[in-house]
């Protein structure tokens, strides 16, 4: 289902020049500064002390100065657990920026004339999104569906395509199906990518050793450190990432956080000239 996108955070403030020259020379610069991306799974909003506060999340996403996030385990009038509420579309109010959701569990309402409810994946975008679309990817058994959500964004005057993902967590036959079929989908894409998500894998698996076959893991490109992601309590795996194509990374860092079980990460990317 596409939520209708909020309004911008706000246009970019006034550069200040004598001339026209140097006009031309800020606007340039401002065309070509890196955007910030996140990748987070905000766990519906539930945080290390087991309160739900979504407040929180906004404020963490906002400090963080990020264009462009993608989420996961994000609920939409699920149930109690996270008040029944739109997440994304709360999420997107408060922070003043584009939003849509790709619904991967939609399940009837608990009573007649509710809305459905619904979980699964969100993109936030400071710039409006102009296409988007939700695939659903493969499962096996009784396991949960996962999905990969698509947007198509100008940034910076360039297309770029954004997707976010949270592949299976037990399985990694299944995991390995799952990237077979991101791969799949964006080697179709003409324009630059952008892959965020909880992959539920390390970073020398066979699952990210083939994603990285057509992205570049940001982390691997830029990132200080082991980049641990899980968990908020004790950190000792990297499981969430930023990837890319035709991009380049300037830095990449993990953010402290009360607000989930997962850490967010961001990358500072530098996008193609127009």
């Amino acid at each position: 289902m596409h939520l209708n996108p909020t309004t911008p955070r706000g246009a970019a403030p006034d550069v200040l020049a004598t001339g026209t020259s140097s006009r031309a020379l800020a606007e340039s610069a401002a065309a070509h500064r890196p955007i910030r991306v996140m990748s987070y799974n905000i766990a519906h909003g539930q945080g290390v002390d087991d309160r739900l506060d979504l407040d929180r999340v906004a404020a963490e996403i906002g400090h963080s100065g990020a264009d462009i996030v993608g989420l996961q385990e994000v609920d939409r009038h699920w149930s109690q657990r996270s008040d029944f509420a739109d997440q994304a579309a709360e999420l997107a109010r408060d922070l003043s920026m584009h939003v849509v959701y790709g619904a991967n569990l939609d399940l009837g309402p608990l009573t007649p004339g509710a809305p459905r409810r619904q979980y699964g994946n969100a993109i936030l975008s400071d710039a409006p999104i102009r296409e988007w679309r939700n695939t659903l990817l493969p499962r096996s058994g009784s396991s949960e569906q996962r999905g990969l959500l698509e947007a198509l964004v100008t940034m910076r005057g360039i297309q770029v395509r954004v997707f976010t993902t949270h592949l299976q967590h037990s399985s990694q036959q299944e995991r390995l199906a799952q990237v077979a079929a991101i791969r799949k989908r964006i080697s179709t894409a003409q324009e630059p990518v952008i892959l965020t998500g909880d992959l539920n894998a390390g970073p020398d698996t066979p699952e990210i050793d083939a994603i990285t076959q057509n992205l570049v893991d940001a982390w691997a490109e830029a990132g200080v450190g082991p980049g641990y992601t899980y968990s908020t309590v004790n950190p000792h795996a990297r499981i969430d990432y930023v990837l890319h194509s035709n991009v380049t990374t300037c830095s990449a860092a993990v953010l402290s956080t009360s607000g989930s079980d997962h850490l967010p990460v961001t990358a500072d990317l530098v996008l193609p000239r127009a």
